[in-house]
């Protein structure tokens, strides 16, 4: 018994899908950009001296890596409404809950890679008369960037994929583009054939390009 593949639902179908991917991808920049600012306040603090510095930024990567995804964008679309009295919309809640779960996988990211340096360098610095923080900004952080791409890389492929859950709040991304398709044709195989193979040829952009930029600064 041979199964049915309608080629033309995929073509179809395609203009929708293409809107839903390129807002996957806006979701997923936003996400991974205000997530590596996150990242790198939260990776420095993760090695400060002082507890109360310390302690509150290790608690929160402890506590967004040890929650799912789903869990949290729940959480911001539904429980904090109610602290609040007010209403979250769905791209906002999509794009919070992706930016603070990708900051606590950034910041360990960061903090690797600070830790990764020599010693001697921050010593270096400050020999050299410059305070703590033109240290790091103008010596440590920029070799620990360079050591970071290939993690950081991951971390966008990742956040790409995971991004699919915003779909359970109704946000329209690729994966819910291709449920309402689904819903309106019935052609489960062919649209969801038709998601996987665009979420792969971001995620192969994606890689290729991440390497182009590893090659870049070796």
């Amino acid at each position: 018994m041979s199964i049915p593949f309608d080629f033309s639902l995929i073509i179809n179908s395609l203009p929708l899908l293409g809107i839903g991917a390129l807002v996957t991808i806006q979701i997923t920049a936003m996400a991974v950009f205000i997530g590596t600012c996150i990242g790198l306040f939260v990776g420095i603090a993760e090695l400060a001296r002082y507890g109360w510095i310390r302690i509150p930024a290790k608690i929160y990567v402890d506590f967004i890596r040890g929650t799912p995804l789903l869990v949290q964008i729940f959480i911001i679309y539904f429980a904090l409404p109610i602290i609040f009295g007010t209403r979250i919309e769905p791209f906002v809640a999509a794009v919070a809950a992706c930016s603070i779960n990708s900051g606590a996988y950034v910041a360990e990211i960061f903090r690797a890679g600070i830790q990764s340096i020599d010693k001697g360098q921050m010593e270096a610095g400050r020999s050299l008369g410059m305070s703590w923080t033109q240290t790091m900004r103008h010596i440590i952080i920029p070799q620990a960037f360079r050591r970071t791409i290939p993690q950081l890389g991951n971390e966008f492929i990742a956040m790409l994929k995971d991004s699919s859950l915003v779909s359970v709040i109704g946000f329209e991304e690729l994966t819910r583009k291709g449920q309402l398709v689904i819903a309106s044709t019935y052609g489960s195989l062919e649209i969801w054939s038709a998601v996987a193979i665009i979420y792969l040829i971001m995620t192969l952009t994606i890689t290729r390009f991440v390497a182009y930029l590893e090659k870049r600064f070796k």
